[in-house]
C-alpha cells in the first residue's frame, strides 16, 4: 500500500491545480489534481506534504489543515491511502513543477477540468465544509465503480 499526501493550496478563490502531462507512466495522467505525492521512509504525513508542496511549486506550507483520509484503489495499479489537506497560508515563489503544468483556478471553474470523478466528491466536501472526512474511491479504469464516505 502506497502513503501520500495531495494538498489544495488556495489563493483568491482559486485553487493551485496539478495538469499531470509530463511523467510517461502516471495513474494521473492528463488529469487535474492538487499537489503532493508518496512519503518517504520514517516521514509523517506533516513531513511529506510540507516537502512536496515545496519541491513541486516552491511554497513553504506556513499553516495547514489535514480535511480527509482517501483510500484509492483503481486496478492494476496499487492501493493508496491519501492524506487530503488544504492550506491558504503559504509563502515563497511559484515556479515550475517537473510532474505537470501548475495553474490557479477559480473554485467555481474546477469541476469542468478532467477530474477523477472522486476528487469531485472530495472537492465538494471541501467547498461544503463538512469536516473531516474518510472517503474509499474505487475504479476500474477510470469508472468509479464504488464509493464510501464516513463523515466525522
Amino acid at each position: 500500500m502506497i502513503l501520500s499526501t495531495l494538498c489544495y493550496l488556495i489563493e483568491n478563490d482559486s485553487y493551485l491545480m496539478l495538469h499531470r502531462v509530463k511523467k510517461q507512466v502516471d495513474v494521473n495522467s492528463g488529469k487535474w489534481i492538487g499537489v503532493g505525492g508518496k512519503f518517504k521512509p520514517g516521514e509523517s504525513p506533516e513531513e511529506c506534504v510540507a516537502r512536496e508542496v515545496y519541491e513541486e511549486t516552491g511554497f513553504t506550507l506556513e499553516k495547514y489543515s489535514l480535511r480527509g483520509i482517501i483510500t484509492f484503489s483503481s486496478e492494476g495499479w496499487e492501493d493508496e491511502i491519501i492524506f487530503l489537506y488544504t492550506s491558504d497560508d503559504f509563502s515563497g515563489t511559484l515556479r515550475e513543477c517537473d510532474e505537470g503544468e501548475l495553474k490557479w483556478v477559480p473554485i467555481a471553474d474546477v469541476p469542468a477540468l478532467n477530474l477523477w470523478d472522486g476528487d469531485r466528491i472530495f472537492l465538494k466536501l471541501l467547498e461544503e465544509d463538512r469536516g473531516f472526512f474518510s472517503l474509499k474511491l474505487s475504479y476500474k479504469g477510470d469508472e468509479l465503480v464504488d464509493q464510501r464516505l464516513v463523515c466525522y
